[in-house]
C-alpha cells in the first residue's frame, strides 16, 4: 500500500513539474527576408528589434562592429564605446536582443538557438549593407556568450575577429550542486518568480554615477524571472562546453574585480581554449576591471585596446593587460578553491 502511495505521489510531483516547465518564447514563423532599417532590425520572423548606430562624423566607416548587451541590458550599453570608436573610424551596430530593451516579449527568455540565429542574420544584413568592409563581432557578458555559440557552430557568421567581453561562461560544471538543484526547482515550480541581485552585496562596476543611471533606466531589468534565469544559464552552459572548438581570432577580456562571472569558469574557459597560431588571440586581464569592463571608470583603457587590436592584431596591447600570464591567473583561481 505505501509502494502505491509513494508511486502516485512521485506521479502528481512530475505532471505538477511539467505542468510548470520554464516558458520560451520562441521565433514565430518565416514571414520574409531578415532586414535593416534606420532604427531596427527586423528578422525573418517579423520581430522588430530596436538598433542603434555609431558611426564617424566623417567619411564612410572603414571597418564595422556589431555590439552585443548583456543579460537584462540593451542596445544603449554600447554608447560610449561606440562613441569613442567612430572617432578612430570604426561604425558600430548594437540592437536589443529579443526578451531585452524594447524588443518582444520583455523578460522572457527566447531560447539559445534564437538569439543566435538573430546574430547571424543580423551580421549577414551588415554586410549586405557595408560590402566589403572589414566586421567584427563584440559581445559583453550574455552577448559574449551568444557569440561563442554561434562561432563554433557548422555555419558561423563570417567576420574579421571578436571581442569577448567579461563572456558568461558560468555554467552548471562550474556550479555548486545546490545551485543547480534550485535553479533547476525553481525553473520547473515556479518559472513565473522573479529574483533580483539587491541586498547581495554584489559590485557590477566602480562607475557607481553610471550605475545609478541604469537603476533610473525602465529599460533595463531590475528583476528577473526564474525561468529566464533558467535559460541564461543554458547558454553558459553552452558557451563553456563550446570553448574547446572555438578557433576564431579573438580578443577576450576579464577584469580581476568581476564579482557577477566568477574567476573559476573563466579560468576553466580560457584553459580550456585550443590552440590556434600566433596572432589570431590575446587574452587582456585587467588588474582594477569589474564586470562592466566598458562602462568602468577606466573604460577608456579597454576602449583603445579594442582599437588597437582591431588595427593591429597580435601587436602588445597598449594597456599592457596581455602580458599577464594565463598560468599565473588560472593558479590564483585554483588556489582559492
Amino acid at each position: 500500500m505505501i509502494g502505491r502511495w509513494c508511486i502516485l505521489a512521485c506521479a502528481t510531483v512530475l505532471v505538477t513539474l511539467s505542468a510548470c516547465a520554464p516558458t520560451l518564447m520562441t521565433p514565430g514563423p518565416i514571414v520574409g527576408e531578415a532586414r535593416l532599417t534606420d532604427d531596427a532590425f527586423v528578422t525573418a520572423d517579423g520581430a522588430r528589434l530596436p538598433l542603434r548606430k555609431w558611426m564617424p562624423e566623417t567619411g564612410q566607416p572603414k571597418v564595422i562592429i556589431l555590439a552585443l548587451h548583456g543579460f537584462n541590458d540593451y542596445s544603449n550599453f554600447f554608447k560610449e564605446p561606440g562613441l569613442f570608436l567612430s572617432q578612430h573610424g570604426i561604425g558600430s551596430y548594437a540592437y536589443d536582443q529579443r526578451g531585452f530593451g524594447r524588443a518582444p516579449h520583455p523578460r522572457f527568455w527566447s531560447g539559445t538557438a534564437a538569439l543566435v540565429a538573430d546574430l547571424k542574420a543580423f551580421a549577414r544584413a551588415v554586410r549586405v549593407h557595408h560590402p566589403g568592409l572589414p566586421l567584427y563581432l563584440l559581445g559583453e557578458s550574455m552577448g559574449a556568450a551568444v557569440i561563442m555559440v554561434a562561432m563554433t557552430e557548422v555555419r558561423q557568421p563570417k567576420t574579421e575577429g571578436v571581442i569577448l567581453a567579461a563572456p558568461a561562461v558560468w555554467g552548471r560544471a562550474t556550479m555548486p550542486w545546490y545551485q543547480r538543484w534550485a535553479l533547476w526547482l525553481g525553473g520547473h515550480t515556479v518559472p513565473w518568480l522573479t529574483v533580483s541581485g539587491r541586498g547581495l552585496g554584489i559590485k557590477p562596476s566602480d562607475n557607481i554615477e553610471m550605475l545609478i543611471e541604469l537603476g533610473r533606466d525602465p529599460l533595463v531589468i531590475k528583476d528577473t524571472r526564474i525561468d529566464t534565469l533558467y535559460g541564461l544559464v543554458n547558454l553558459m552552459d553552452a558557451a563553456l562546453e563550446r570553448a574547446t572548438t572555438f578557433h576564431a581570432p579573438a580578443l577576450i577580456l576579464y577584469g580581476e574585480r568581476d564579482e557577477i562571472i566568477p574567476r573559476e569558469p573563466t579560468a576553466k574557459m580560457l584553459a580550456q581554449l585550443p590552440t590556434v597560431a600566433a596572432g589570431r588571440r590575446q587574452i587582456a586581464i585587467y588588474e582594477g576591471g569589474y564586470h562592466m569592463l566598458l562602462r568602468d571608470l577606466q573604460a577608456s583603457t579597454p576602449w583603445r585596446d579594442i582599437a588597437q587590436w582591431i588595427a593591429d592584431p597580435g601587436a602588445a596591447l597598449l594597456s599592457g593587460a596581455d602580458k599577464r600570464p594565463l598560468a599565473s591567473f588560472v593558479a590564483k583561481d585554483e588556489g582559492m578553491q
